[in-house]
């Protein structure tokens, strides 16, 4: 890049020098002209390769950190699952004994999986080759499934979950994945807030969008770590902290189906309380004819 920005500006330097020396003395501008167009060539060509060039190097640091996340997630089911067989080996567990070491090892295959299958899931929807569904969608039927899979998921600590919803909200989009992103906030919130736990769903209109915001009373997002949390397997230190399980796919499951909907996704978090905000684009939906009454004569 050197070997093209150092002649360039040299070459720029002519080109101005032959301008002002054109004007002075009745000389032609052409000269002028056609070096500073090569030389506004060069300077372009510069910055774009040096666009290329950041690009290129953080897709690597990302696709470094992506494999050391995946690696690091994988090597403890595995490292388990190991240890657990060669504790079968040599055929000196008891009865019981064995047993517990056969449901240790079909819990730790299940975990391995799972998440093999969240890994690909969420590489399908980020790669676009899944096809949303562009169907009309109401947000209360979204809303109660989601309740509904998250009562499902929480059967060990049910937690009433508090809704206000404006009747009539109408998107167009696929359900299933809108299900998905609305529940997964839900587990969140339900995983990171305290004993006493206050989680909520709003929704409604604001002009031509429709907004949907899940709130809790958790331990809240560190503002310096309120953009990488949405990085798969990123979690929030305080999370970390707190024990509570998690691989850190729940967000960017979020954030992609969110954007494969065209939508906005942030949130506002602190000690106390955090609230992710969805935007999706209001459906039109065609005004009715308004109905006559026939009066009889």
């Amino acid at each position: 890049m050197l070997a093209v920005l150092v002649p360039t500006v040299f070459m720029t330097a002519i080109g101005i020098l032959l301008l002002v020396i054109g004007e002075r003395h009745g000389t032609p501008l052409v000269a002028g002209v056609l070096v500073l167009t090569f030389c506004g060539s060069g300077i372009t060509g510069y910055i774009l390769v040096s666009i290329f060039v950041t690009k290129g190097a953080s897709l690597a640091r990302v696709q470094n950190d992506f494999t050391s996340a995946v690696s690091h997630e994988l090597r403890t089911p595995v490292t388990s699952i190991r240890l657990l067989i060669e504790s079968l080996k040599g055929n000196r567990l008891t009865d019981t004994e064995r047993d517990q070491v056969l449901s240790l090892l079909a819990r730790e295959t299940d975990r391995l999986e799972e998440l093999v299958g969240r890994v690909l899931e969420l590489s399908r929807l980020e790669s676009g080759s899944h096809v949303y569904a562009r169907e009309r969608v109401e947000i209360r039927d979204v809303v109660d499934e989601a309740v509904a899979a998250f009562d499902a998921l929480t059967l060990i600590n049910p937690t009433k979950i508090t809704t206000e919803l404006e009747p009539g909200l109408v998107v167009t989009g696929d359900k299933a994945t809108l299900v998905r992103a609305i529940a997964n906030l839900l587990t969140n919130a339900w995983k990171y807030s305290g004993p006493e736990k206050r989680i909520s769903i709003e929704a409604r209109g604001a002009g031509r969008w429709v907004e949907i915001v899940v709130r809790d009373n958790g331990i809240g997002i560190e503002p310096g770590e309120q953009k990488s949390i949405y990085e798969q397997f990123k979690r929030g230190r305080a999370a970390v902290d707190s024990g509570a399980p998690g691989i850190g796919l729940g967000l960017a499951f979020v954030r992609t189906i969110v954007r494969g909907h065209r939508g906005k996704l942030d949130l506002t978090s602190h000690p106390g309380e955090t609230a992710f905000r969805i935007r999706l684009k209001r459906r039109r939906e065609p005004e009715r004819a308004p109905t006559r009454t026939l009066v009889p004569s």
